[in-house]
């Protein structure tokens, strides 16, 4: 059994003073949301069993309408996020828990990460039924230093054909991973970043597959730009034969 977790928690902020009214993952592009696009992902992959979404509370009854109008059938729970991402993801694996057995693959993901492609999730899934999880990673291409100084000298510079960056989505087995929600919880830790930085804590070796570049997170204008014309140019591309 294999499932995702969509996580959509955030306000938007960083979207700027016009959308503060709507949040990120509801903006809309050419009349669909930005988390429909990101669920469509799984919705249509043949992979995937079931999904259960972390939303807003208030943003909940709407989440609901839109599950319906785009017929997302797969879509199992709708559950209220937290006030941060980490308690929003274990509101969402307790109430998969709920439904799906220890053993069962899930797959945890952004719902502001649109461009999230088939083969990426085929190989989470692989990955994590092989070696116990799955962390999405893209080659750093840009060079990267750690600044620990006080007076803005550039501290030691890593290498950037050794290093990698995190993306989405994660995998992992939904009992492993509920068990370390709760003992995080339990400790009174509540600052992990991400539940791949959590599972490392706990002594678990990670284990990475390489997604794609444009499997971006679109927080800031400039994101849903890049997404739009993605879009765009998939569409061109289709249309042209491209």
């Amino acid at each position: 059994m294999n499932i995702a977790l969509i996580f959509a928690g955030g306000t938007g902020t960083r979207m700027g003073r016009s959308t503060q009214s709507v949040p990120k993952q509801f903006l809309e592009l050419y009349g669909k949301p930005i988390i429909i696009y990101t669920l469509e992902k799984f919705e249509n992959h043949d992979g995937i069993d079931g999904i259960v979404v972390v939303c807003l509370k208030d943003w909940i009854p709407q989440m609901r309408k839109y599950v319906n109008k785009f017929n997302l059938t797969k879509v199992r729970m709708i559950v209220p996020g937290g006030s941060t991402g980490q308690e929003s993801i274990y509101n969402g694996l307790k109430a998969a828990r709920k439904m799906y057995p220890d053993d069962t693959v899930i797959l945890i993901h952004d719902g502001v990460r649109p461009l999230v492609a088939s083969s990426t999730i085929a190989a989470n899934i692989a990955c994590v039924k092989e070696k116990g999880n799955a962390i999405t990673v893209v080659p750093a291409t840009e060079t990267i230093f750690i600044d620990n100084s006080q007076d803005g000298r550039v501290g030691r510079i890593l290498d950037r054909s050794q290093c990698a960056m995190a993306r989405a989505p994660q995998g992992f087995r939904l009992g492993q991973i509920l068990e370390c929600h709760e003992k995080a919880l339990s400790e009174g830790k509540k600052d992990f970043i991400d539940s791949a930085s959590m599972i490392k804590y706990y002594g678990y070796e990670l284990y990475t597959v390489q997604g794609r570049t444009e499997n971006i997170k679109i927080t800031t204008p400039i994101d849903f730009y890049i997404f739009r014309a993605i879009v765009d140019a998939h569409e061109n591309s289709q249309i042209f034969g491209l």
